[in-house]
């Protein structure tokens, strides 16, 4: 089954249009190449693909400049990561007259690529990140939360396919992908770590806690977890915190990117495991947060949680332009109002504040505030508009 997502086509399209260079990032396995290949099939006029994996591409690219400069049209470069000394001679390409060729590069993002597309190409690319299938693409709530986004788990033709699938990609992104992404953090430390932010996920970030775990400094256990957030396996979300009495936490939050890999590293297999396990309340924290994100087209900066250390607290702050919105998950069928929602409303000034559950009434819960079933997310939440 090929799920072909058309916010994301109409992005790129839009993007190609206006750039010389888009740059389409994401994990491993997350769909960039399908992605791009229905993009190429939708469009007119010819295009060159590359792929940086296959020996006989990477040979042709020698002397790229040779090769790349005649071609006309669309020209993909996919894995870039594998070809980074390829950006000085694309940012001389996007500056010809009249562009007679734009460049779509996919690249499973590292501090590298990353810096190399920001540095090098600055004013001349485009970026576009890919994530796993969001509830406008795939309308089983329940398999997708257990299994995860990532399209191969989430395909599979059954719950222990799936978890094998997940298995085997921890395995080699530790093992192979990490390496070849530069990566020198030996795998077996890094599987560890992994797994214990797993038991973490949904909590403040304590880096003195972790580095005590694993016997080295803070700022060692903080290179770890900034390197996973770079490859798109695991999100930090930053804190909110603004000019008012009351203290407030500075502190971000982390998750694991992907509910399916993070009920991998726990060893959860089962929809029956997943709701007896102590973690299922931040699992479906974590996933309703990341379906909202996506919903909203919301770019990592306007995210953020929010609390003070006299217990008010707010799940997720998304910030557009003058705009604030709140977001509160609570995994129960009807979720009632709290002194803490009243805080977070009228603390931050929230626009809107959505209690998202897991029933299926929508109700309103105070002004500004609303009971909002996570089955009815997709139909419910609008793109942001700055």
């Amino acid at each position: 089954m090929e799920v072909r997502r058309r916010h994301h086509l109409r992005r790129l399209t839009l993007l190609l249009r206006e750039s010389p260079v888009v740059a389409l990032l994401g994990a491993r396995q997350i769909g960039k190449s399908t992605l791009a290949r229905q993009l190429v099939a939708a469009r007119r006029g010819p295009t060159t693909w590359f792929d940086l994996e296959n020996p006989v591409d990477l040979g042709r690219l020698a002397d790229p400049g040779l090769e790349l400069r005649p071609l006309r049209g669309l020209v993909v470069l996919d894995e870039i990561q594998r070809l980074p000394n390829v950006f000085p001679l694309l940012r001389v390409l996007a500056d010809r007259p009249r562009t007679p060729a734009r460049f779509l590069v996919l690249g499973s993002a590292s501090p590298e690529l990353l810096r190399q597309t920001s540095e090098t190409l600055a004013g001349r690319v485009a970026f576009h990140e890919l994530d796993g299938f969001d509830l406008r693409e795939v309308s089983d709530l329940d398999r997708l939360w257990l299994q995860g986004a990532f399209p191969r788990a989430y395909v599979a033709r059954s719950a222990a396919a799936s978890r094998r699938w997940r298995d085997d990609f921890i395995r080699t992104f530790l093992e192979r992908d990490l390496p070849g992404l530069g990566s020198t953090v030996p795998s077996t430390t890094l599987r560890r770590f992994w797994t214990m932010l797993a038991h973490w996920h949904g909590q403040l970030w304590n880096g003195a806690e972790f580095g005590r775990a694993f016997g080295v400094a803070h700022t060692t256990v903080r290179r770890y977890l900034d390197l996973l957030t770079s490859v798109f396996v695991v999100r930090q979300l930053q804190p909110w915190h603004e000019n008012i009495a009351k203290r407030q936490v500075r502190s971000p939050k982390v998750y694991i990117g992907d509910s399916g890999i993070l009920h991998a590293l726990l060893g959860l297999g089962t929809r029956e495991a997943l709701v007896s396990h102590p973690k299922v309340g931040a699992s479906w924290e974590g996933f309703v947060i990341r379906q909202i994100t996506h919903l909203l087209g919301a770019r990592s900066e306007q995210c953020f949680h929010w609390s003070t250390y006299s217990g008010a607290e707010l799940d997720l702050l998304v910030v557009a332009g003058n705009r604030r919105y709140g977001f509160e998950v609570k995994r129960t069928e009807a979720p009632r109002l709290t002194a803490s929602m009243r805080s977070a409303v009228e603390t931050l000034d929230l626009r809107r504040l959505d209690v998202v559950h897991a029933g299926e009434r929508l109700y309103r819960l105070a002004p500004r505030v609303r009971a909002l079933p996570a089955v009815r997310l997709a139909t419910e939440l609008r793109p942001l508009r700055v």
